[in-house]
């Protein structure tokens, strides 16, 4: 009798340590962060000009995720330091001593060479090497050699989440012009404004943490400056895609409207002091990417908008 009591709650409580760890794995590959490269990256591949059999689109989409993801697990391997020192990040997995450190520095390398080999055999070389490259930039340029050394680690850095849309682009068309580098230069120069408005109410934990983000180096008022400035040089990148005739006349105008809501919001933190400015600029930040390649699928649609 009393064996058949425990077996169940063992059953439970295996079935509970098994979802755990499914859970830790997922969070290794931040997901949050992901769903949004994925998203530009089945932009770039659905606005390129070509046909890409559905399968091969969706094996593409599926290695930029897993590509993007392994890169995020061998981040949070090497800054797990950092993680542990930082209010916002050490409840994950590695500092918070439900992961072996080892483990997920092998899942995240086993996943990165699979993601670009497998995109190198299911679609073309130039999508895997575009996939390892932007892999690789993030992991040693920006990881390991600018994170803990310059404030300009976000500026430099944040090239390796403007990739994608160039990957999925190179899934179609097995090459690089001026569209796919302009949906890339976007993503580039909203990094700095987007990250740099988070580094403003997290400044603390950056500064527990020895990181030398910019308003740690050089103040909450040069960092609102240095927003401000690096919003009005994005306004412009982003119309470049109707300038290429990527996109028509309705995202040119929901651009600019957009661009405008930002270029306020930047306004904003460069007057307020406080922390309200910069978290809504932040929050918004991720909502005006989204709806910039929305727009550009949107404008592209048979039928649509334009």
């Amino acid at each position: 009798m009393s064996d058949r009591l425990i077996q169940p709650g063992a059953a439970e409580a295996l079935a509970f340590a098994s979802e755990s760890e499914v859970r830790d794995f997922v969070a290794l590959l931040k997901p949050r962060v992901m769903s949004l490269v994925v998203f530009t990256g089945a932009v770039g591949l659905y606005l390129a000009p070509g046909h890409l059999h559905p399968v091969l689109a969706a094996i593409a989409i599926l290695c930029i995720a897993i590509g993007a993801g392994a890169a995020g697990a061998i981040n949070m391997w090497y800054e797990r330091d950092l993680d542990a020192l930082m209010t916002r990040t050490r409840e994950r997995p590695i500092p918070a001593g439900r992961m072996d450190p080892a483990e997920a520095l092998a899942f995240g390398v086993v996943l990165s060479i699979a993601s670009v080999v497998v995109m190198a055999l299911a679609v073309n070389l130039v999508a895997a090497a575009l996939l390892g490259l932007s892999i690789a930039f993030y992991v040693f340029i920006y990881t390991i050699w600018l994170k803990r050394r310059t404030p300009q680690n976000i500026v430099i850095g944040g090239a390796a989440g403007a990739f994608p849309p160039m990957i999925g682009w190179a899934a179609v068309t097995g090459d690089v012009s001026l569209a796919p580098l302009a949906l890339f230069m976007i993503i580039f120069m909203w990094t700095p404004p987007h990250f740099w408005a988070l580094a403003l109410f997290r400044s603390a934990d950056y500064a527990r943490a020895g990181v030398p983000m910019l308003p740690v180096t050089h103040g909450p008022a040069e960092t609102r400056r240095q927003i401000l400035l690096y919003t009005v040089l994005m306004l412009p990148v982003t119309l470049a895609p109707w300038a290429l005739n990527v996109t028509g006349v309705v995202y040119l105008a929901s651009a600019g409207v957009l661009g405008l809501i930002f270029l306020a919001g930047a306004i904003a933190v460069y007057r307020d002091s406080g922390e309200r400015a910069a978290r809504g600029l932040f929050g918004y930040s991720i909502v005006y990417l989204f709806l910039l390649f929305a727009l550009m699928v949107l404008d592209r649609v048979p039928g649509g908008l334009s």
